[in-house]
């Protein structure tokens, strides 16, 4: 598989404080990767950096490999193909369901382009059709994150970047949740996930990296992470 992303040397600081030193990762073509690690691991500023909403202090970006994209305005990095499905939603709450994924789709066509779009994300989520003029600050946790994902998936995104998509989610959605993870990226979807819930995450990625204070200090298969009885202890609880 090609690479799809590929992340060299990425640093990040607020003033004097470095949050992400030296990262290196990347994501191949089909995929599911997963950012593992605590709070303030530098997991969310890692995504940040790609979408190009913090400004890298040192690093190379590459979407794809061998072509640097950092410096480059988020506007832009999405137009290329790089959608978010930022932490805690940030969707248009005051708006329909149906406007906030018009959002999602603005500069990439109207009329049947639209419309087949939408039918794909409705076949996806067919909840959200059933609220398709539902306000969406008045939908249920769980139907939220469905709109998040969708609004990102109206981009036409090559690479799907998606941070804590469990956050505040109950168990049973969150299971469907990431199942419908799965059959996304079973439709040819590369995906890059921050998530703190690592059991959850570790079942469905094809790798893992695992940050702590801003550094990579593993990666590998899912599976050998697991193995590792001092990751069970600190991250997975046992």
């Amino acid at each position: 598989m090609s690479v799809i992303l590929k992340v060299t040397g990425l640093e990040v600081a607020y003033g004097p404080i470095a949050a992400v030193k030296g990262v290196d990762l990347e994501v191949h073509e089909g995929e599911i990767r997963a950012i593992l690690g605590a709070n303030g691991a530098g997991k969310s500023s890692t995504i940040k950096a790609l979408l190009g909403l913090v400004k890298i202090r040192a690093g190379t970006i590459e979407f794809p490999a061998g072509r640097p994209i950092q410096g480059l305005p988020p506007h832009r990095i999405n137009q290329l193909g790089i959608a978010w499905v930022p932490e805690g939603r940030q969707l248009f709450s005051t708006l329909t369901v149906y406007e906030n994924l018009e959002m999602g789709a603005f500069g990439r066509g109207k009329g049947a382009r639209l419309a087949g779009k939408l039918d794909e994300v409705f076949a996806l989520f067919p909840r959200l059709k059933e609220r398709r003029t539902q306000i969406a600050g008045s939908l249920s946790g769980g139907e939220q994150q469905m709109l998040a994902i969708a609004r990102a998936l109206m981009a036409e995104p090559k690479l799907l970047l998606m941070d804590e998509p469990s956050l505040g989610l109950a168990p049973k959605i969150l299971r469907r949740l990431f199942e419908q993870i799965q059959e996304i990226n079973a439709r040819g979807l590369s995906i890059l996930m921050v998530e703190q819930n690592a059991r959850q995450a570790l079942r469905i990625a094809h790798h893992a990296y695992l940050l702590e204070v801003g550094r990579v200090v593993w990666s590998g298969a899912p599976r050998e992470l697991e193995a590792s009885a001092d990751v069970k202890r600190v991250y997975l609880g046992g």
